[in-house]
C-alpha cells in the first residue's frame, strides 16, 4: 500500500462535471489499496471572482481581511469534492488548512510554511478515510487564516508528501505534462517525459505557470517525486526528479514572463558602494530584483538598469526617487511594456554557442534585445513585450527543428 498525494488545480475542479471527473481519478486511486491525500484549488477563476468583489467595498482592504476572504475559496472546492466522493460510497472527511495542521508566518497574502504537523490527517486515513485538504493556506500565531501566494496550492501539497514521506505526488493541471513552451501558444511544442527539479525551478522562476516554484524548491529538498499531469486526458504525465538520473538534452524548455518592469537609474556616481546602497534599500522592502545591467563608468557615471515584477514597480520608484537625489544620480526612468524570454536547459553546461542560437533566432525575427542574463542553466534575455510571443515561438523553433534533431 502507497501514500500517494494528489493536487487538482482550479481548471481541474470548475464545475459539477469536473469535480465528480475528479472523484473519479481519486476513488480509483483509492480502490487500488493506497491511502490518499488530495489537495484542491478554488474552483475555476473563484480567486480573481474574489478579489473584484473585494474591491467593490473596500479597494484597500487589508492583508488579513483578504485573506479571510480568499481562503473560502478553497474551502468550497473541499467540500464539494467531498460530496462527490460520498455520493461515490466512499469514505471521505474534507480538513481547512489549520485541522491539516499547517502552521505559517504572519506574512498576510504571502506567508511561508513553517511546519506541518498532520496528526489529523494521519488519524483520518488510520479511518481508511479520503483525506481532501484545501490547498493555499494555513494559520498563524495570531491564530489567523493565512494564504500562501498565487500557486500556493502546490507548495501545500508537496509539504504534505515530504512530510508524511509520501511514496508520491502528482500534481493535476489543465495540461498533459511540461512542454518545451506553452502548448496553448505553440503548435510543435513537445511534452517532456522527464525534467529536473533545478531545470523545473527555472522554468518556473521564469514565468512557465505549470508548477509553483516554491514547491519545486521543497521537492528538490525532500527529494519528492512528482508528476505532473493533467486530469482531463489521464495520460502519463511528466516526472520531476533529481537530475543525476535524468538523460540531459541541450533544452528543456522556453518560458515567457511578461510580468515585469524596466528600471534604470541614470548618471549614478561611478564611485564603490553605491550599487550597494541602492539594492539594500529595495531588499529591505523585500523587492526582488532580477536582471542588473550596469554601464561602463564614463565621464564619472554610469547608468544601472535592472527588473522587477509589475506590482512592485511603484513602491520600486517611490523608495528610488528621493534617494538618487542623494547619491548625486540624475533620474530614475522605467519601461513596462517589456517582457523576459528565458531558455532553460542542463544541457548548456557542455554545450557551448548555445546563446549565439538564441540571439540567431531573435536576429532572424527581427527582435531587438535590452537585456541579457545568463547562469549554467539559463538564458534570460528582456524584450519589448509587443515581440514576446514571436520570440517564444522563433526560439523554440531554432532548437527543437535543429539542435534536437541533430
Amino acid at each position: 500500500m502507497s501514500l500517494i498525494v494528489q493536487k487538482f488545480g482550479g481548471s481541474s475542479v470548475a464545475n459539477a462535471e469536473r469535480v465528480f471527473n475528479v472523484a473519479d481519478i481519486v476513488t480509483k486511486t483509492y480502490s487500488q489499496g493506497n491511502d490518499i491525500v488530495v489537495v484542491v484549488s478554488a474552483q475555476g477563476d473563484t480567486t480573481d471572482d474574489l478579489i473584484d468583489k473585494a474591491k467593490e467595498i473596500n479597494p484597500y482592504a487589508s492583508k488579513r481581511e483578504m485573506d479571510m476572504l480568499l481562503t473560502s475559496g478553497e474551502q468550497i472546492s473541499a467540500s464539494l469534492l467531498a460530496m462527490a466522493i460520498e455520493k461515490l460510497g466512499y469514505p471521505v472527511v474534507s480538513l481547512l488548512g489549520w485541522q491539516a495542521g499547517f502552521y505559517t508566518s504572519s506574512a498576510y497574502g504571502s506567508a511561508r510554511i513553517k511546519r506541518v504537523v498532520p496528526d489529523r490527517i494521519k488519524k483520518e486515513l488510520d479511518k481508511r478515510n479520503i483525506v481532501i485538504v484545501t490547498g493555499f493556506q494555513g494559520i498563524n500565531r495570531y491564530n489567523d487564516m493565512t494564504t500562501l501566494g498565487r500557486g500556493g496550492s502546490d507548495t501545500s501539497a508537496v509539504a504534505i508528501a515530504a512530510v508524511m514521506n509520501a511514496d508520491l505526488c502528482q500534481i493535476f493541471t489543465d495540461v498533459e505534462g511540461v512542454y518545451t513552451a506553452d502548448p496553448r501558444k505553440v503548435k510543435n511544442a513537445r511534452k517532456l517525459a522527464y525534467i529536473s527539479y533545478d531545470e523545473m525551478l527555472e522554468l518556473a522562476t521564469l514565468g512557465a505557470q505549470v508548477l509553483n516554484n516554491r514547491s519545486v524548491e521543497m521537492a528538490k529538498k525532500y527529494g519528492i517525486q512528482l508528476e505532473v499531469l493533467s486530469s482531463m486526458t489521464r495520460k502519463p504525465g511528466t516526472i520531476v526528479k533529481e537530475a543525476t538520473k535524468v538523460e540531459k538534452m541541450l533544452i528543456s524548455g522556453i518560458a515567457k514572463d511578461e510580468d515585469v518592469a524596466r528600471v534604470s537609474i541614470i548618471g549614478v556616481p561611478d564611485r564603490p558602494g553605491l550599487a550597494f546602497k541602492i539594492f539594500s534599500k529595495l531588499s529591505a522592502k523585500n523587492i526582488n530584483v532580477d536582471i542588473i545591467l550596469q554601464s561602463v563608468g564614463r565621464n564619472g557615471t554610469k547608468d544601472i538598469s535592472f527588473t522587477v515584477s509589475q506590482a512592485n514597480l511603484k513602491e520600486t520608484i517611490d523608495i528610488l526617487n528621493p534617494y538618487v537625489e542623494l547619491i548625486g544620480a540624475t533620474s530614475v526612468v522605467y519601461d513596462e511594456n517589456v517582457a523576459k524570454v528565458s531558455i532553460v536547459g542542463a544541457g548548456m553546461e557542455t554545450h557551448p554557442g548555445t546563446a549565439a542560437q538564441m540571439f540567431e533566432a531573435l536576429f532572424e525575427a527581427n527582435i531587438n534585445i535590452q537585456m541579457i542574463a545568463t547562469s549554467e542553466i539559463k538564458i534570460s534575455v528582456l524584450i519589448d513585450r509587443s515581440d514576446a510571443d514571436k520570440a517564444v515561438t522563433a526560439v523554440h523553433n531554432k532548437f527543437f527543428s535543429e539542435a534536437m534533431e541533430a
